[in-house]
Order: C-alpha cells, then sequence, then structure tokens
C-alpha cells in the first residue's frame, strides 16, 4: 500500500508550516482506532511516570502530569516523527533539578517560575535551531556522553530518594558522598514501616514487569504501596508508623503560568537551558531516528527540532516544565500499534480526562512508595549491555563515559553534558587529526598485482607508495609531514613519492599548500610528487588557489597502472639495472643485474 506523506492539494509551504498536513491523508478508520488505543495506554502510562518525574525535578507532582498534556499535542503536531511522544523524562527532570535548586527551594513558587522561564528558553532555542535547520549538531553528542550521564543520573535519583526511603533526615542538595555518610550516621534511626513500604513496592514492580507485562507495573507498584501504607497506619496509628503521602492533586486542568522572562533571570539560567536544550534534543531526536528506521518513515530533524521547540513554548504558558521525547512512552507507542501522530495527541487529551477523575487518590500515595518507584526507574535507566561494549571496544570511549559518569556525580550536570561534548569532540580532532598512512607494495601472489601494506614485500628503491585515509586539514598536516620525513629518512633514494588518495575525503588551503610544498621539496631531490585516484571535488582548492601548478596536472592519475606507466619512464634507469627486486611490470623492459650479456 502507497503512503501520501501530504495532502493532493496541499502547497509545500502550508505543509512547512503545518506539518500534520503531511500525514493527515494516511488518517482512516482503521487508523484512527489504533491511535486511539494507543493514546490510551500511553496516557494511563505516564501518570505515574509524571508523579515520579516531577518529584525528581523538585517540582509539585500535578506538574509532571501537566508536562504531558499540551507539550505532547503541540509535539505531535509540530513535529515530523510519527510514534515520538514528548512528556517529562527522567534526564529533563535532573537536568532541571540541578540548575533550579541552588536558587529555589524545590517545590516553592520561586522554584515553579524559574522552571517555567528555564522551560521557555528551552523551547525558543530549540526552534531557533529548527529554523537555522541545525539539526545536525545533536549529532556531536556521542552515545558514549548520553550513557555515562544517564548512569550517573540514575545514581542520583536513587541518593536523593534515600530519605524517603529509609525515613532518616538528609539534608536537601546533599551530594552523593554526603547522602551516604548521613544514611550511615543516622542508621539506627531508619522507621521500619516506611522501609517496608518501599521494599513492597519495589518488589510489586519487578514481579509485575516480569510475569504480568502488558499490566503497567508502576501502577501495580503504586496501588500496592498505598494500600501497605493504609494497612499499617490502620493496624498502628499514623502517629506510630510516621508515613507521610504524596498528597491530593489538584483535580484540574493545566492552569495558565507565566514565566519570569526578566534579564536577571534569563541570564541566570542561560546555561543550564543551552544544556538542557542539547540533552533534551539529543534524546528526542535519537528516539525518532530510531522509531522511524523501524517503521520506514523519513524524518525530517530540523522539523523534529521546531516541534520540540514550540511544544516547550506553549508547555511553559500551561504548567509545564522541560518536555522532551521519551524513550518509554514512545516505545510502547509503537509497540500498541500508533499510525500517526495522532495517537500522541489521544494520549495528551485523554490524560487531562484520567486525572480530573483519579488526581484526589494521590492522597492515599506514601512518599515511600514513590521513592520505590523511582529506584526502579534509576535502575532501568543503566545500561549495562552497553556500558560493558564500550569498556570492551574502545579506551577512549571509555573515557569519555567515565568522565562523564562522574563529573554527573560530583560536579554539576549541565557541566558534566558540556565536558562530555567537549571530550567527544577533542576525541574525535585527535583521531581525524592522525590520518593512517601506510607504505604500498604490488604483491606479485595476487591477482593483477594488487596493492597492498605488507612490510615482507620489497618496495621500489626510487619510488615510495603511501596510501593516506583521512581528511588532510589544518590540523592534520603536522602529523602527515612527520610521517613522510620518517619515510625519507629511513629511505633517502625514494625521490619519487607516489600517493593513493583514494581514503582522502577533504582537503583545505592548508592541505593543498602541503601538497604543493611536497611537489617542490621533491622536484628538489630530483623525484617528484604524485596523486593517484584522487576524488572528483577534492581538487578544487588546488585549482581555486593556484596550487595545481605546482603540483601538475600530468602527475594526477586516475589508476595505479596508468601512474605506474607514467612514473616508470622518469626514474633513474642506472639505478634499476642494478635492481633485483623488479617489483612492476615495466622493470622487465630495463636488463636488471642478472641479466647475461
Amino acid at each position: 500500500m502507497s503512503i501520501n506523506t501530504a495532502a493532493p492539494s496541499c502547497p509545500a509551504w502550508l505543509s512547512r508550516l503545518l506539518p500534520a498536513l503531511r500525514w493527515w491523508p494516511r488518517v482512516n478508520k482503521m487508523s484512527f482506532r489504533d491511535d486511539l488505543m494507543a493514546g490510551l495506554t500511553g496516557a494511563i502510562v505516564v501518570l505515574p511516570q509524571g508523579v515520579a518525574f516531577a518529584t525528581i525535578a523538585g517540582m509539585p507532582p500535578e506538574y509532571g502530569l501537566y508536562a504531558g498534556m499540551i507539550p505532547a499535542i503541540v509535539a505531535a503536531l509540530f513535529g515530523s516523527s510519527w510514534h515520538l511522544v514528548s512528556g517529562p523524562t527522567t534526564a529533563a527532570s535532573i537536568v532541571l533539578f540541578s540548575a533550579l535548586s541552588t536558587f529555589a527551594e524545590p517545590g516553592s513558587s520561586q522554584y515553579v517560575s524559574l522552571a517555567l522561564t528555564l522551560t521557555i528558553m528551552v523551547g525558543v532555542i530549540q526552534l531557533g535551531m529548527g529554523l537555522a535547520r541545525m539539526g545536525t549538531l545533536v549529532n556531536f553528542i556521542s552515545h558514549s556522553v548520553v550513557i555515562g550521564f544517564t548512569a550517573g543520573a540514575a545514581i542520583l535519583i536513587a541518593t536523593k530518594q534515600f530519605k524517603n526511603f529509609f525515613g532518616v533526615p538528609i539534608p536537601r542538595g546533599s551530594h552523593v558522598h554526603e547522602t551516604l555518610m548521613a544514611l550511615a550516621q543516622h542508621i539506627d534511626q531508619i522507621n521500619w514501616y516506611i522501609l517496608a513500604i518501599g521494599l513492597i513496592t519495589i518488589a510489586a514492580g519487578i514481579l509485575t514487569k516480569r510475569y504480568f507485562r502488558r499490566i503497567p507495573y508502576m501502577i501495580v507498584a503504586m496501588v500496592v504501596g498505598s494500600l501497605v501504607s493504609v494497612l499499617l497506619n490502620a493496624v498502628f496509628g499514623q502517629g506510630q508508623t510516621g508515613i507521610t503521602t504524596v498528597g491530593a492533586l489538584p483535580q484540574s486542568l493545566p492552569p495558565l503560568s507565566a514565566p519570569d522572562l526578566s534579564l536577571t533571570t534569563i541570564k541566570q539560567l542561560a546555561p543550564a537551558a543551552l544544556a538542557a536544550t542539547l540533552f533534551a534534543l539529543t534524546e528526542a531526536v535519537s528516539i525518532a531516528r530510531s522509531l522511524s528506521a523501524r517503521s520506514g518513515q523519513h524524518l525530517d530533524g530540523n522539523q523534529e527540532f521546531i516541534g520540540q521547540g514550540l511544544s516547550n513554548i506553549a508547555g511553559s504558558f500551561f504548567s509545564g516544565y522541560v518536555a522532551t521525547g521519551s524513550f518509554n512512552r514512545s516505545g510502547l507507542n509503537y509497540q500498541a500499534g500508533a499510525k500517526t501522530p495522532l495517537a500522541a495527541v489521544f494520549a495528551g487529551s485523554l490524560l487531562m480526562i484520567i486525572v480530573l477523575l483519579v488526581a484526589p487518590l494521590a492522597a492515599y500515595l506514601p512518599n515511600a512508595a514513590m521513592a520505590g518507584i523511582l529506584f526502579l526507574v534509576a535502575w532501568g535507566l543503566i545500561d549495562f549491555h552497553h556500558i560493558r561494549n564500550i569498556i570492551k571496544t574502545s579506551r577512549s570511549e571509555t573515557a569519555v563515559l567515565a568522565t562523564t559518569f562522574f563529573a554527573t556525580l560530583f560536579l554539576e550536570l549541565e557541566f558534566a553534558i558540556f565536558l562530555g561534548v567537549m571530550m567527544s569532540l577533542a576525541l574525535y580532532l585527535m583521531r581525524t587529526s592522525r590520518p593512517r598512512i601506510a607504505a604500498r607494495v604490488p604483491d606479485p601472489r595476487l591477482p593483477g598485482r594488487k596493492f597492498v601494506t605488507d612490510s615482507a614485500l620489497p618496495e621500489c628503491p626510487q619510488l615510495k607508495i603511501v596510501r593516506i585515509d583521512g581528511s588532510l586539514f589544518f590540523g592534520a598536516i603536522s602529523h602527515v609531514q612527520e610521517r613522510l620525513r620518517d619515510f625519507e629518512q629511513r629511505q633517502p633514494e625514494q625521490k619519487h613519492l607516489a600517493i593513493t588518495a583514494a581514503g582522502i575525503n577533504f582537503v583545505d588551503v592548508a592541505g593543498a599548500e602541503f601538497f604543493a610544498q611536497e611537489a617542490h621539496h621533491r622536484k628538489e631531490m630530483g623525484g617528484g610528487l604524485y596523486l593517484i585516484r584522487v576524488k572528483e571535488g577534492v581538487c578544487e582548492p588546488f585549482r581555486r588557489g593556484g596550487y595545481l601548478a605546482e603540483v601538475g596536472e600530468e602527475n594526477i592519475f586516475q589508476g595505479k597502472t596508468d601512474a605506474i606507466q607514467s612514473i616508470f619512464p622518469r626514474l633513474d634507469k642506472d639505478i634499476c639495472r642494478t635492481c633485483s627486486k623488479r617489483i612492476f611490470r615495466e622493470c622487465e623492459t630495463v636488463p636488471g643485474p642478472d641479466t647475461s650479456s
């Protein structure tokens, strides 16, 4: 069945302005039903997640639900992905908490105001990046940075819930080591009623997830924890148990809100807004790409930026904090059979109805049960599989992962993200600034005497052939020069140099100057520089800068055979007559030392 991506009569400019027009023709009776069921499933799942993530973010619990309403609808209507579902996430929540907890008391009106301001700042940056078509920038946040950050964030999430899980006094804003020390100091004060609720909640969640996968395990864990709390209070009394609850949620739709757009606040939150933007976009685009690969959809990264930006701008005026693509809800949306973004629209809309019905029940939800659920969330965030693979595969990526992980634990979260990104870029530049340079020789044992890298095979005493794999830009020139001078010092009689350039994808002005200087140097030695299999477009800097005259058009060849046939007549035949290597076919035309006179 063919799939239309835009309405037949829809102008191109209108489909860009209203992306929903591109997928609306795919909506039919069957897809509408599938999207409705997927949306209902998503709305039910986000209910416990929203409360949990708001707790992580230091926001009142209802704000986690608000973040899954209007932002989810706007992102679906103005984004590109068919299956991405936006809303509150763990990563965005913990970045928010880290950025704002130093400026205001979590849960306070000032804190909420700062969160709304940060949300609109993130939205404006995302929208600006999308309009400027900067969608590829998130590719500079490596997978190792994301893995390291989320693993560190998971531990932070868990340790920040020790107070609620064990019922012991732990100062707010403590670092990981301080939290562990405080727990050790107050271990004799553990509230066993509260601890029991937390442990039973975890057990209920694990068992449900393992044996009843179709049932939302978080909801089951919440219900079980709440029932245990009610039972303990009924038997022993609330004064004896000391069990505290989340409290009833407002039974209302997301109220209108106004972020603080004063210059002082914007300046104060600018670093955190940039860090949150980078991570939120990385999370959203990565999830969207993963799902689009499964569904066969073509994803427009820039449009996804625009959709995410508009969703956060809208969310800041409807009591929502920073929202981005959720892996859990997006994956569930796809698995539940969603066909179009209408499923995410249904999820946000149905969540409003569900909140009106169940909000008062939060009065029975104990903080210990929420802590247990957040322990489950934290455990699920640690990607042990990829951590093991990274450690086995690459030392440099392991260093990036470890640095980001420990920076997340002991430094500011936004700084940890920037540090991981900078390390990734530094390692990338180190790798690209050291292109692979290998000596090449023809192997008489292979068909066509194919060129190989084998130190056991003889080389021509007059012609050095090397292959360069990598871009020749200003940062790589020094390494290439050092390698070529090393070859020259070891074999000074090789005055001719042929470079196989099939692996060179880019040459900047510094690279063009290098080739011109090398050609001049070889001419002074009495030899020459030759380029073989240069890719189309690579020679442009030579032509525009006038460097081609030094290298010479006649010294650029399309293949090795043509190159050897042209270079061989320029070699010193007196040396050829005394040479016993005979590695080229052309060598047979010159009498050798073993030829009888």
